[in-house]
């Protein structure tokens, strides 16, 4: 039985309190994980970047405060998907501070 069979057997046999305190658990062991979004030391500066990319978050969402459609960002990035940018669009809605930040850096280089 796989681990992720295991689990599916075990939830199955909890009691919704036993739930909500193990979906706690998990929340906190993933930490700041994001799906769709990752940070990879040396690549685009370490910046959060959609996955299969190397276009990272903030581009996006400078360009969607500059007036660019999301279907304007599709045709302009073809790596993209709808999914691409509702992952980047909820990294920034957690994230706006550092977004922020790295707009800034940008506009100051």
């Amino acid at each position: 039985m796989t681990p992720t069979e295991e689990l599916d057997r075990l939830i199955g046999r909890m009691t919704p309190a036993e739930r909500a305190v193990a979906l706690r658990s998990l929340v906190r062991d993933m930490g700041d994980a994001f799906p769709g979004i990752e940070s990879t030391p040396g690549v685009s500066g370490g910046e959060p970047c959609v996955v299969r990319t190397r276009i990272p978050v903030w581009v996006l969402d400078q360009a969607r405060r500059l007036g660019t459609s999301e279907a304007d960002l599709l045709r302009s990035y073809p790596t993209l998907h709808a999914e691409d940018l509702a992952n980047a669009w909820a990294y920034v809605r957690t994230h706006r501070e550092e977004i922020d930040g790295q707009i800034r850096a940008n506009e100051e280089a």
